[in-house]
């Protein structure tokens, strides 16, 4: 079966973590994603994050680099520009992650490339987007989580500012990237007109406020915080803690409500006016938890979690990472991909969530740092050994050997 997105080819000016983490997905489904990196600054810093990292190599960059291909180009040399301009006819799509004032700097906007392909789409992942009073800033996940308001969702309620344990804001804006990117492409096949692409880790992770925003921008509602992570809106919905861990338990119906109280033995709770509708629990929420958490210590998570499946109770542990990657669920599903590095050995990683006939059941390492820089002049740009050699010769490929 052929895969779904081998027809389709983009030229990616990308490095650390948004921007691969977008693109990445689309190599892992068929795409040919082919990385400029920059001679001048050596390339994807993400080669060169610690740690686990040797040289030009890293199991940070493997991580977002994994199926693609890589050649050096220094696009602000006349020769490094018209190598790039060779390259644009024979591509679907530009995708770059800069400072929202970098793509038109790079002179990489739809405008400026139109006249080498009227259909390629030029898409941009940057902090704050294309146009605004904060176009120019670095946008970092951070920064970002902080500005929209998660931070001030995160945490207990006496607690200070805190932030995801994950970059969910970088893996958000890469995911939301590369559903525009190729909603554009199939507009651009459909039409024969590409466009410009502008998308943002600060927009991303205000739209990801969600419901918290309408509430607030409707209703004047106050964002809070709730112990142990609980639902702003539905009790009981949250961790929980046990005789020797914790448990996530989440009751958004009413069903489930009564599924729990009765594996818990504490019927009586349906037949309080505090705690027997999801508006009551509401409003004594904290009472409502003291009640479930007398019963819940008295025995461990492991014991507690066949009780609760019998019974229909959605929930389940508190894993650390390695607990996550060993669970039966993760075995079954195939779910850790392995590769052999020349340099770091055995890789394993997570595969891509996005499962459908064609995607990537073997990954291949990142590639080496301009690796496949003539493969791809010859076979994209037409070019020929001795105008490669050309162009090594006046330096538009820096210090890679090509």
């Amino acid at each position: 079966m052929r895969r779904p997105l081998e027809d389709v080819t983009i030229l990616a000016i990308e490095q650390y973590g948004a921007g691969p983490w977008g693109t990445v997905h689309l190599a892992d489904l068929g795409a040919r994603i082919i990385k400029l990196e920059d001679p001048g600054s050596k390339g994807d810093i993400g080669r060169y994050v610690p740690p686990f990292q040797e040289g030009e190599d890293s199991l940070f960059f493997e991580t977002f680099c994994h199926n693609k291909e890589s050649i050096s180009l220094d696009l602000r040399s006349a020769e490094g520009r018209a190598t790039f301009e060779r390259l644009v006819p024979h591509a679907d799509a530009v995708f770059s992650n800069l400072r929202g004032d970098g793509p038109g700097k790079l002179k990489i906007l739809y405008d400026d490339l139109k006249h080498l392909n009227p259909a390629i789409v030029c898409c941009s992942l940057s902090g704050f987007g294309m146009t605004g009073p904060r176009a120019a800033e670095g946008g970092y996940d951070y920064i970002a989580q902080g500005m929209a308001g998660w931070m001030s969702l995160t945490g207990d309620p006496d607690g200070p500012p805190v932030k995801s344990g994950l970059s969910l804001v970088d893996m958000s804006t890469g995911y939301a990237a590369a559903l525009a990117l190729m909603c554009a492409l199939w507009r651009a096949r459909r039409d024969n007109e590409g466009c410009d692409v502008d998308v943002s880790l600060f927009e991303t992770a205000l739209n990801l406020d969600m419901y918290v925003t309408t509430w607030h921008l409707s209703r004047g509602w106050e964002p809070i915080r709730t112990r142990n992570s609980q639902h702003p809106s539905v009790v009981p919905f949250g961790n929980f803690p046990t005789a020797d861990g914790w448990v996530v338990i989440a009751c958004p119906k009413q069903k489930f409500f009564e599924h729990l109280v009765g594996a818990l033995g504490i019927e009586w709770m349906l037949e309080d006016e505090r705690y027997a509708t999801m508006a009551a629990r509401l409003t004594n929420r904290e009472a409502c938890a003291a009640e479930l958490e007398q019963v819940l210590t008295t025995r461990t998570t492991d014991e507690w979690l066949p009780i609760f499946a019998a019974a229909d109770v959605p929930s389940g542990p508190i894993y650390s990472v390695e607990q996550a990657c060993a669970d039966p669920q993760t075995i079954a599903r195939d779910l850790i991909a392995e590769t052999e590095h020349p340099v770091l050995g055995t890789v394993r990683q997570i595969r891509s969530p996005l499962r459908m006939p064609g995607a990537a059941e073997e990954l291949k390492p990142a590639p080496k740092r301009g690796e496949h820089t003539r493969l791809v002049l010859q076979q994209l740009a037409g070019m020929d050994d001795a105008e490669i050699d050309a162009l090594a010769a006046a330096g538009a490929f820096g210090d890679v050997k090509v």
